[in-house]
């Protein structure tokens, strides 16, 4: 919601300080329905014509994110390093073989319903599941899996990152279509040019706002939205690392309580669980189940 109530912050003062001053809303307002169709309606055809249909459907889900903000928080982050405990410390008493059923089917897994929302996120369980497959291959060194990994986390956020990148590029040309919309305003003003100066200078104050509008939506809107978009996917990508950081921990052969440890660092400081808090919740946990 900040970037709403910045949004709407930065209209009133470039809105506000135009009709202080002494300039005409009403001009500007009559002109802007027409400029905001060439421009707006430009943007959104570059758009599409510069993604798949994949791409473009996930568009809502990824606005969505800058008015919810990351989707990972406090209880999320504390949620799986509770989990990854409780995996990693069945794997270290009885072998990872004994994870064998709930990691080929977590649908129908005891363990992983006792966590439904990790169970529910399908990319971190996927990740989860994937990895720990992996490591019973006989997989033991922790380099290799750190590699592979690596490369899964650096795969998914080029993906993750792929509308806002496509929209900060919307914003790099929305001053030349602004410009686009100013030059056939210009246009019909020539077209014009027998009219008296009065209706002339109207025409082309109409044509300049499409500069005016080019400009504003790059910087004030569009540009913003790209950038917090980006923000906010980055952070929830350290959920991943989370998870990354305590497999690898375990192929290191560290104990389940530090590789949870070792885990939490990876946690954004805004959401990190204290080791007080995190040692009492494996003090919580029962024995690894028979």
């Amino acid at each position: 919601m900040l970037y709403i109530g910045g949004l709407v912050f930065a209209l009133l003062c470039v809105f506000g300080s135009f009709a202080m001053s002494g300039g005409a809303i009403g001009p500007l307002l009559q002109a802007m329905p027409f400029e905001l169709l060439t421009i707006l309606g430009s943007a959104i055809g570059v758009f599409i014509m510069s993604n798949s249909m994949a791409a473009v459907k996930s568009t809502f889900g990824y606005l969505m994110l800058v008015l919810k903000g990351p989707r990972y928080n406090r209880t999320s982050y504390t949620t799986l390093l509770s989990f990854m405990f409780v995996i990693l410390k069945q794997a270290n008493a009885k072998g990872i073989a004994s994870l064998e059923e709930d990691f080929e089917a977590p649908d129908a897994s005891p363990l992983f319903q006792k966590y439904p929302d990790i169970q529910k996120d399908h990319k971190a369980c996927n990740l989860i599941c994937d990895n720990l497959r992996v490591i019973s291959m006989n997989l033991d060194d922790p380099h290799q899996l750190d590699e592979i990994m690596g490369r899964e986390l650096k795969k998914n956020a080029h993906e993750d990152m792929h509308i806002a990148e496509s929209l900060q590029g919307i914003s790099d040309a929305l001053p030349a279509l602004g410009i686009v919309a100013a030059v056939l305003g210009v246009v019909k003003t020539m077209a014009a040019i027998n009219k008296p100066p009065a209706v002339l200078g109207e025409m082309i104050g109409g044509a300049l706002v499409g500069t005016f509008l080019g400009v504003l939506l790059a910087y004030g809107v569009v540009g913003p939205l790209a950038s917090r978009m980006g923000a906010v996917v980055k952070e929830d990508t350290r959920y991943f690392e989370v998870i990354r950081t305590a497999l690898i921990s375990y192929l290191q052969g560290l104990a389940p309580q530090v590789c949870v440890e070792a885990a939490r660092k990876e946690i954004p400081e805004e959401y990190m669980p204290s080791f007080a808090e995190v040692d009492q919740m494996i003090q919580n946990t029962g024995p690894v189940s028979q």
